[in-house]
């Protein structure tokens, strides 16, 4: 420490001069071994790293660390936990059902023609198998139902709208009712040989307002 006093007329001026000390700013970034082998208090390891974390640059550079991650998490999804929702969650499956409605089809999957369309016969014959499925050749609602010994024998009648109907006659069992709504993969009833049939068969009639049609005009050749 320098003094320096200084007399004037009415006032005495003092100049104290003192050495300012070395922070840690002026200081290197990286001590020498000599300093640290000369540290009297704490370990030496703890004193390199403290020389290091307290200078100017680390600090300007933790600091700006800081401060993008902060500005960068605040950009970032957060994500929360639903504290209300079962331990367990139930996955429900949707199952596709397996057998799938066709828009027009043969009555029966198995048959042979015995008798084909012609003015003096309004319809196919189809023979196969007694008990053999019967359906519909479209979906539609059945409009009649009749049991007999004669003629058509047990015999059904779908409408599927637009003036369109078709006659499933011959049959040996009647598996609908009146009224009832028929898809395509519902089994109307059996092939038999009921009324005036020499053996097992479907005959199958078509009609557009009233009138007989070739079958084969809507329904798939097999």
């Amino acid at each position: 420490m320098v003094q320096l006093s200084l007399n004037l007329s009415k006032y005495r001026l003092r100049l104290h001069l003192v050495r300012r000390r070395k922070s840690s700013d002026d200081l290197p970034l990286m001590p020498s071994l000599e300093d640290i082998k000369k540290a009297r208090k704490g370990s030496k390891i703890s004193r390199f790293f403290r020389h290091v974390f307290e200078h100017r640059s680390v600090k300007k550079l933790l600091g700006a660390n800081l401060a993008m991650g902060i500005i960068l998490s605040s950009f970032l999804p957060i994500k929360t936990i639903d504290t209300t929702a079962p331990d367990s969650a139930v996955i429900q499956e949707n199952i596709a059902p397996l057998t799938t409605e066709r828009k027009i089809q043969t009555p029966v999957k198995e048959f042979m023609i015995s008798q084909g369309f012609s003015f003096f016969h309004p319809g196919v014959d189809l023979a196969g198998n007694l008990g053999e499925p019967v359906y519909p050749i479209m979906g539609g609602v059945i409009e009649a139902v009749d049991h007999s010994r004669y003629g058509y024998g047990n015999a059904i009648i779908i409408g599927h709208g637009n003036e369109i109907t078709s006659l499933y006659a011959h049959l040996s069992e009647i598996e609908v009712a009146e009224g009832q709504y028929v898809t395509t993969i519902i089994e109307v009833g059996k092939m038999g040989a009921t009324g005036h049939a020499t053996g097992p068969h479907v005959h199958l009639e078509v009609r557009q307002n009233g009138i007989p049609m070739n079958p084969w005009a809507i329904v798939p050749m097999p």
